[in-house]
């Protein structure tokens, strides 16, 4: 997970004369953005989570941010994301998909650009019917 650190962005008026305060944005929005917006490609079958957010899951709740780690650098905003692809997918194409799919999510929801989307291929997940027809 990020640090405690919040981003903050400048706010102008229309004119751009003066400021009107800032907007902050929690480490913890940039990783359930990123959350989704990689389980919007195709051919990325989940993400890996830890075992608290296994147990959330199990209560039937969704965890956006699994398998999304944000750091904050002097450079700019690093992810990482940690996921599993279908088997029978182009793991170069998924994970670049997922590089793509990451930045412009931040982009256009928070105007922020990332410096670096590292896509970490955790796993191959098969087809839960050939398994069973297999046994």
């Amino acid at each position: 997970m990020a640090e405690k650190v919040i981003q903050s962005l400048p706010q102008s008026t229309p004119a751009g004369k003066e400021e009107l305060g800032k907007i902050e944005v929690a480490p913890e929005v940039i990783e359930v953005i990123a959350g989704i917006a990689t389980t919007e490609v195709e051919g990325v079958s989940g993400t890996r989570g830890n075992f608290a957010t296994g147990v959330v899951e199990k209560f039937g709740k969704k965890v956006h941010g699994k398998g999304i780690k944000t750091e904050w650098t002097e450079a700019g905003l690093i992810v990482d994301v940690y996921c599993f692809v279908q088997y029978g997918a182009s793991v170069a194409k998924v994970a670049h998909q997922v590089q793509t799919q990451i930045r412009e999510a931040i982009f256009n929801m928070t105007s922020l650009a990332t410096q670096e989307v590292n896509v970490h291929i955790t796993g191959i997940q098969f087809d839960q019917m050939n398994d069973a027809k297999t046994e």
